[in-house]
């Protein structure tokens, strides 16, 4: 039995934890610096907490890390030397050249890292993919993607709006339909970006869009932002190719919707999920994906390693632009 370790019982922990406990493998254990989170959603899930990430290591077959992004290199190296499969959650790393070490050492050890590049799983991003591939709507030509939700809000440390841990919402955010778009019309030659806060560092919210020019030729046009009312959040695609067009969400019947922030207080989660009608969520299908891969049911991943590298080298890109205000080829991102 694949035997899995936790690291990380924030919000997406705790995410992913629900996932495991609907898969075959054995969920061994977690390891967190929130220690009473951590023996909160030990108990809720019937497994124990490790005092170290040492520790955990040594008792497990694979580590899922859902800890700040600027931790992931490093998890993944020591993982990497104990010998162990690394799953992690998006974006891969912090920068590209750590993201390009951390495939390296993942090779040289001969284990799998696997990316939880989760859009890729929610069905009607998937079903459109499908569309585009059996060529339904011929050549794809314009790609337009939504993601706007409310800024994460932790009662501590929050590391979300620390850009040197994040990358800001770009990376953490954007990285989504970056992926996505990549996913759909191919490899990305260049980027031009805007966003409010490479304008201004200390505006209180943040807004961005970014148009990918694909070397197929085609355009993708990416909306983000982190400046919606808790619990808002928005996503929408659309693809356009010479033969059709896809839409989600196709319209509403709604004439008007108003959403005002709240003075203070509020239920919303700390950070924004978009919703999912479906049985079973996506962020389970995708660890049942990653289970089938590790095991050896399935052999080819929805997504890879160098998916996940080239979604981080995006929005590198993306935040160049911004910064400087031109178009920032692919191939300038180091």
């Amino acid at each position: 039995m694949l035997k899995v370790g936790l690291v990380g019982s924030g919000f997406m922990g705790s995410t992913h934890a629900a996932g495991w406990a609907q898969t075959p493998a054995q969920f061994v254990g977690i390891c967190s610096a929130d220690t009473a989170r951590a023996g909160k959603l030990a108990a809720q899930y019937g497994t124990q907490v490790y005092n170290s990430y040492e520790a955990l290591l040594d008792a497990v077959d694979v580590v899922d890390i859902c800890t700040p992004t600027h931790l992931h290199h490093e998890m993944t190296l020591q993982a990497a030397r104990a010998g162990k499969h690394v799953i992690c959650e998006k974006p891969l790393a912090r920068t590209p050249a750590q993201g390009r070490e951390m495939i390296a050492a993942c090779e040289a050890a001969d284990v799998k890292l696997l990316v939880a590049q989760v859009v890729r799983f929610f069905p009607e991003y998937a079903a459109a993919k499908g569309i585009v591939e059996r060529g339904e709507i011929g050549k794809v030509a314009v790609v337009r993607l939504t993601r706007c939700a409310y800024q994460p809000k932790l009662a501590a440390d929050n590391w979300f709006l620390d850009p040197a841990k994040s990358g800001g919402m770009m990376l953490d955010l954007m990285c989504h339909d970056f992926d996505y778009a990549r996913w759909i019309a191919g490899d990305v030659d260049s980027v031009y970006a805007r966003s409010v806060r490479s304008a201004d560092p200390t505006a209180p919210e943040d807004y961005s869009i970014a148009i990918l020019r694909h070397t197929s030729g085609a355009l993708s046009n990416v909306e983000g932002a982190w400046a919606y009312p808790p619990p808002m959040f928005r996503t929408a695609l659309e693809i356009a190719g010479d033969a059709g067009l896809i839409e989600h969400p196709a319209g509403s019947s709604t004439p008007l919707g108003i959403h005002l922030k709240a003075k203070a207080g509020g239920d919303a989660p700390d950070v924004g999920l978009p919703a999912s009608p479906l049985a079973e969520d996506p962020y389970t299908t995708q660890l049942k994906h990653f289970y089938n891969i590790l095991t050896g049911a399935e052999t080819t991943p929805r997504v890879t390693a160098q998916d996940g590298l080239a979604a981080v080298q995006i929005a590198h890109a993306a935040m160049e632009s911004a910064r400087s205000g031109r178009p920032v080829r692919l191939s300038e991102v180091q």
